[in-house]
C-alpha cells in the first residue's frame, strides 16, 4: 500500500504539473509572439503557440535554430524567457527561437510515446488510467502542421540540426518519443525529469520493470547516431523503490534507459550506451557540456517547475553552443 501511495503522489504530479508554483516575470528584451494553431479533431479548439524570438531578430536576415517546447503554458514558471535572455545577452548560447505548445485538457492522452511507422500511439498504464492514447495523433500534428508553419513563418534553419525538442515530466516522455521517432525532423532533445516509469504492464513491480515503454523503444533500437539527448533527474522527485535497491524509481528509469537494464533471471534490456552512444554525466556542479548522451542527476532536485528552471540553462548551454 505504501508503495502506490508513492507512486501515486509522483503520477499526479506528471499528470497535473506544478501550476502553484511562483511565475517569473517575462523579459522585456525578448520578442514574445502569440497565436492558436488548427490541430483538427484533436484540438477542435486549436493549439496555443507561444515564440519567443532573440534580440535582434527583427533587424535582420540570419537564420535560427529552433526549440520545440511541450507544456507551453509552464514557460514563465520555468523562466525560459528570463533565461534566454541572461544566456543571449552574455552569449552563453548561440540565439534561439523558441516555440512552445500549450497542452491540451486531457494531458495524460497528449503525451506519450508512438509508433510513427504504424501511425498509433503505443499506451501505457497509471494508477487511474492510459498514458498516451492520443500521441500519435499530436506526432501527427506536430511533425505535420506545426513544424512546416514554423518554417513558412520563421527564419528558421528548417534541418534536424536546428531543431531540439524539449519536455519535462510526461512532456519529457513526448519529447523523447518526438525525438526518437523521428530523427529526420529533430537533432536534440531534452528530457527534464521524464515519465519513463511508464510501463505496458502493472500488474507488479517486476512486470513494470520489463515493461517499461521507453526502455523498450530504446532496447528494440536501431541507433539513432544523429540524435543528440540531454535527460536530467532529481533525487529528491519521490520515494518509491520498487526494486529495493536504494536508488528512487525516477532515477533508476533514467538510468537504465542510458545503462541499459538486467533482470535477475538474467533477462536483459539494452540501453543507449549498447547502441554504442557516447555518455557523458554530471551535476550542478559540473554539468555535461557535450556528447552524444547527456546524463544530470542533480541532488535532491524535486519533481517541479522550479528544479526544471534550475536545469533549463545547463540544458541550453549543453543544446546550443555558441557559434564561432
Amino acid at each position: 500500500m505504501r508503495y502506490v501511495r508513492r507512486c501515486l503522489a509522483l503520477f499526479w504530479l506528471a499528470a497535473l504539473g506544478t501550476g502553484a508554483a511562483r511565475a517569473a516575470g517575462p523579459s522585456p528584451s525578448l520578442d514574445t509572439q502569440r497565436f492558436m494553431l488548427p490541430g483538427g479533431a484533436l484540438a477542435p479548439g486549436g493549439f496555443h503557440v507561444r515564440v519567443f524570438l532573440p534580440p535582434g531578430y527583427a533587424q535582420g536576415r540570419a537564420r535560427y535554430p529552433v526549440l520545440y517546447a511541450n507544456d507551453g503554458q509552464d514557460m514563465d514558471a520555468v523562466a525560459m524567457r528570463a533565461t534566454l535572455a541572461r544566456l543571449e545577452g552574455t552569449h552563453a548560447i548561440a540565439p534561439v527561437i523558441v516555440v512552445a505548445v500549450d497542452a491540451l485538457p486531457d494531458r495524460l492522452a497528449q503525451y506519450g510515446l508512438f509508433d510513427r511507422g504504424r501511425h498509433r500511439p503505443i499506451v501505457g498504464g497509471s494508477p487511474v488510467g492510459p498514458i498516451g492514447r492520443n500521441a500519435a495523433a499530436y506526432a501527427q500534428w506536430f511533425i505535420g502542421t506545426l513544424l512546416p508553419y514554423v518554417d513558412a513563418h520563421y527564419r528558421t534553419e528548417p534541418t534536424p540540426r536546428g531543431r531540439a525538442v524539449l519536455g519535462w515530466s510526461l512532456g519529457g516522455l513526448g519529447a523523447f518519443g518526438l525525438g526518437w521517432n523521428a530523427p529526420d525532423r529533430f537533432g536534440t532533445v531534452g528530457a527534464f525529469s521524464p515519465s519513463f516509469w511508464v510501463a505496458a504492464d502493472r500488474g507488479s513491480a517486476d512486470a513494470v520493470q520489463r515493461s517499461r515503454l521507453a526502455l523498450r523503444m530504446v532496447d528494440r533500437g536501431p541507433p539513432r547516431p544523429g540524435l543528440r539527448l540531454w535527460l536530467s533527474v532529481g533525487t529528491g522527485e519521490e520515494t518509491a523503490d520498487r526494486d529495493h535497491d536504494g536508488v528512487i524509481d525516477a532515477v533508476d528509469d533514467v538510468q537504465d534507459l542510458v545503462n541499459g537494464w538486467r533482470a535477475p533471471d538474467g533477462h536483459t534490456l539494452r540501453g543507449l550506451r549498447q547502441l554504442g552512444d557516447r555518455v557523458f554525466e554530471g551535476g550542478p556542479a559540473d554539468p555535461p557540456r557535450r556528447g552524444q548522451v547527456a546524463l544530470e542527476v542533480v541532488p535532491g532536485a524535486h519533481h517541479d517547475q522550479p528544479a526544471w528552471a534550475a536545469v533549463l540553462p545547463d540544458f541550453l548551454r549543453w543544446a546550443f553552443p555558441p557559434r564561432g
